[in-house]
């Protein structure tokens, strides 16, 4: 495998690092801020502004009157309780207020434009709800000194004070996760319902969630409850002590003793916690039943699923059509390896999700629908080569979990090697051509985009045709960006490896910055036919 490129291993990782970096929201905290006064603008009251780019609401008069009337409300309200800060009043609004919860961005940013909604929808449901967060924002751009000395490094970033020293926001990126993550930070980390017009009303606020039936709200079983749903940062609690309301949250109830059970709103929408009553064991229950049968990879939640403990994944790329007479057969496979294989699905057509993943197996040009999978235990991808039926596709599956998926190593195709001096290796022939080679092969490990292969590959040519003449040495290079293989392990490139006959399992590696008149006097100390070398006129 190939640690510095896209393979089963190392560059797996670090694409998925690289692709985590690029397509999820930053969070930056700094533990003791201050905040140095500069003069950008006059000493005035709150501004109180709008948290939604007002460039996106341009075309409002376009819209049915009933969007319009509805937006309108959302505007008036984010108008009253989200503040801007500047350089004059950010640290009077931290001193004044227990928690001040900052969004800073940069006007230019798509991805602070996108938040700016969400962050707008939590404002005015933490206010409905009489939450003490105060919610402000900051143009980072504009006040570069105030967003320094905060510790807002990239845009978006989402920073929580708590009487004037900030928290690390760690939570999801949609309204209703903002709102989960500050009522539980500030206090809140459970609901309680009492009754059943409570409980049909908290239903249709909420997609998500733990409900927790004690007959009593106190006690072990209590306290760990409360305790998972303190240390949890994304899904909303739920505490009722009456069967009857349980059951409107959870029509399949049974029990006489405490509950814990989650609901989402998806066919597969009620999991039942059979665990004893410990926070760690609940916590675990959570992190293998939170997501749905197939998660929909989106950029607010790219986070969340890939920190998933679940380590085998299988992920579908497919055309919106095609996904949509594809999601009822895969929910089908994936309700028979639940909480075993996380089940995920990318548009094909989006260039920023799915093409990282595609180019390690080597077919980022597809446009038909693509199974594959991971595991991010062993850091091996698999690709399913056969039709993706739903019965191809849960064999595939059975096999991933049980261990007997061959992993995939990309290669490009055979080339016709007639009369070459030098031999054009790929994934497909490095064992016939090198490993199994009754020869000894010098293989140069090179990739497109690097600078100082080509005049390594000058001098292997040069090589090449001295030893011309040597029956038992075969010159030979691999393309390391489109051919794979578990035997093959490079550091970086160019690299020059030595296969000797007899020991084929442990190359010698060739210093690339050598001559081309030294490397001649490394290869004949390496040949054991000494009589076959010939003379040195490089």
């Amino acid at each position: 495998m190939f640690p510095s490129k896209p393979t089963s291993r190392s560059m797996l990782l670090t694409v998925t690092i690289l692709f985590l970096l690029t397509s999820t929201i930053l969070v930056t905290a700094n533990e003791d801020p201050t905040i140095e006064t500069d003069n950008d603008g006059a000493d005035s009251d709150l501004q109180e502004l709008i948290a939604i780019d007002e460039q996106e609401g341009g075309g409002g008069e376009e819209q049915q009157q009933g969007d319009q009337q509805k937006e309108a409300e959302v505007l008036s309200k984010a108008q009253r309780i989200v503040l801007e800060l500047n350089s004059d009043n950010a640290r009077r609004i931290i001193d004044q207020n227990e928690f001040v919860l900052i969004l800073g961005y940069a006007p230019w940013c798509a991805r602070s434009a996108e938040l700016m909604p969400q962050f707008a929808e939590a404002a005015n449901k933490l206010k409905e709800l009489g939450s003490p967060v105060l919610m402000a924002k900051l143009d980072a751009e504009r006040y570069p000194k105030v967003a320094s000395t905060l510790g807002i490094k990239g845009f978006p970033t989402l920073l929580l004070f708590v009487n004037g020293t900030s928290q690390v926001y760690t939570g999801g990126f949609s309204g209703e996760d903002i709102v989960i993550w500050a009522r539980k930070k500030t206090g809140v980390p459970v609901i309680r319902i009492s009754s059943s017009v409570e409980a049909e009303d908290f239903q249709k606020k909420y997609h998500l969630f733990v409900l927790g039936l004690f007959d009593k709200f106190e006690g072990h079983d209590y306290e760990e409850f409360i305790k998972a749903a303190t240390i949890d940062n994304e899904i909303q609690f739920v505490e009722v002590s009456s069967s009857a309301v349980a059951k409107i949250l959870f029509p399949n109830i049974n029990a006489r003793d405490n509950f814990i059970g989650i609901v989402k709103s998806e066919p597969e929408k009620y999991t039942a916690y059979g665990g004893i009553f410990e926070k760690d064991t609940i916590l675990q229950f959570l992190e293998y039943n939170k997501f749905p049968l197939v998660t929909i990879l989106t950029e607010l939640n790219s986070a969340r699923v890939y920190s998933s403990p679940v380590k085998l994944q299988v992920i579908v790329f497919a055309d919106a059509d095609d996904f949509k007479n594809l999601i009822q057969p895969l929910q089908e496979v994936a309700r028979k390896f639940i909480s075993k294989i996380m089940f995920i699905y990318i548009d094909i057509a989006d260039e920023n999700q799915a093409k990282p993943f595609l180019t390690l197996f080597g077919i980022e040009d597809s446009e038909n629908i693509v199974v594959t999978a991971f595991d991010n235990g062993m850091s091996s991808k698999y690709l399913l080569e056969s039709n993706p039926t739903p019965s191809n596709i849960e064999e595939f599956c059975s096999r991933l979990l049980h261990g007997s998926l061959s992993p995939y190593f990309k290669s490009q195709p055979i080339p016709d090697n007639k009369e070459k001096i030098l031999q054009v290796v790929v994934g497909k022939t490095l064992d016939d051509l090198v490993l199994s080679s009754p020869k000894n092969v010098l293989l140069e490990v090179y990739t497109p985009w690097c600078i100082s292969c080509e005049t390594t590959t000058k001098q292997i040519e040069k090589l090449a045709k001295h030893f011309k003449g040597v029956d038992n040495l075969v010159f030979a290079r691999i393309d390391a960006s489109a051919n794979e293989h578990p035997k093959l392990q490079v550091d970086d490139y160019p690299t020059l490896l030595f296969y000797p006959v007899g020991d084929k399992e442990n190359p010698v590696k060739l210093s690339t910055k050598s001559s081309s008149k030294d490397l001649a006097t490394v290869i004949k100390s390496l040949l054991r036919a000494k009589e076959d070398v010939p003379k040195d006129e490089l």
